[in-house]
């Protein structure tokens, strides 16, 4: 008689939602310098701006058993004036980079919760290379702008596309055993 065994299947979860706890907070700030400062080389030392004081951040916290939670992704959102906001420094890990989900799923967070505190545009400066991605996930491109030295696209979400989200601090689940 021959026995199969099976290895063990991990669950893996990702979550995105409003980053509520302080640890949450501060691993999206240093998942943003590790993109922006290290990898991309975009900051020296830092990207804290004046927009950190009143803006919501939004993380995507991997959660896998007997390991402790990670965010592998963080955007952050915040109001200019009545009904206009934007979203800024989109950041992702790059184990969590080839699965397209996370990216997506700050986007829609970002957007719905905006939506929810009566958004009436939503803007954001994207860099060019992922330009394709939020064309897909029905953004127009308004003008091509360069930021930091960098190429980018001053865009727009079609809010058709994101109902409100009144309940960013629970989230929603973007993908299960893909990173």
């Amino acid at each position: 008689m021959r026995t199969v065994c099976e290895a063990p299947t991990l669950t893996r979860t990702v979550r995105i939602k409003l980053a509520t706890t302080s640890q949450e907070r501060e691993a999206t700030r240093r998942l943003r310098r590790a993109v922006f400062c290290d990898e991309q080389g975009i900051f020296d030392g830092d990207d804290l701006d004046e927009i950190d004081q009143q803006a919501l951040p939004i993380a995507a916290v991997l959660s896998m058993p007997d390991r402790p939670d990670e965010v592998v992704g963080t955007v952050r959102i915040h109001e200019t004036e009545p009904g206009i906001w934007y979203g800024s420094r989109l950041a992702v890990t790059r184990s969590a980079r080839r699965t397209g989900s996370v990216g997506s799923g700050l986007i829609k967070l970002a957007v719905g919760t905006a939506h929810a505190h009566g958004c009436k545009t939503f803007l954001a400066q994207v860099q060019s290379q992922n330009v394709t991605l939020f064309q897909r996930l029905h953004w127009t491109s308004l003008a091509e702008l360069d930021v930091h030295g960098r190429p980018h696209h001053l865009m727009q979400a079609d809010l058709a596309h994101y109902p409100p989200m009144h309940d960013g601090d629970t989230g929603f689940v973007v993908t299960r055993d893909a990173l």
